[in-house]
């Protein structure tokens, strides 16, 4: 079991930024790739970026340049950074982990944090 809660979503101005912060709690499972997912109002859920265990990162074309997705093996987080924020940034933001145990590999979802973006 492997359980990630979101924080750091709030209300921020165009152009602001803001930086989300997800942390995962297991006791047997191991953490893999972790990512960051969105999901605006009337829109399905959406890729943002995601971080391998070994650091290799890729981002949605609509964030790239603006974001940076990074993580802290040792705590278990893993961080967006969001630079330049756009009003159609603005969704709840989900953290993504992928957990296995020997060959059991399975998805969990945080429950996400709202990011507003407006003036």
């Amino acid at each position: 079991q492997v359980q990630l809660v979101e924080s750091g979503g709030g209300l921020v101005q165009p152009g602001g930024s803001l930086r989300l912060s997800c942390a995962a709690s297991t006791n047997r499972f191991s953490i893999n790739t972790m990512g960051w997912y969105r999901q605006g109002p009337g829109k399905e859920r959406e890729f943002v970026a995601v971080i391998t265990s070994g650091g290799s990162t890729n981002y949605a074309v609509t964030v790239k340049g603006r974001f940076t997705i990074s993580r802290d093996i040792a705590k278990n987080t893993v961080y967006l950074q969001m630079n330049s924020l756009k009003p159609e940034d603005t969704a709840v933001y989900y953290c993504n982990a992928e957990g296995s145990l020997g060959f059991d590999y399975r998805h969990y979802w945080g429950q996400g944090t709202q990011v507003t973006v407006s003036s």
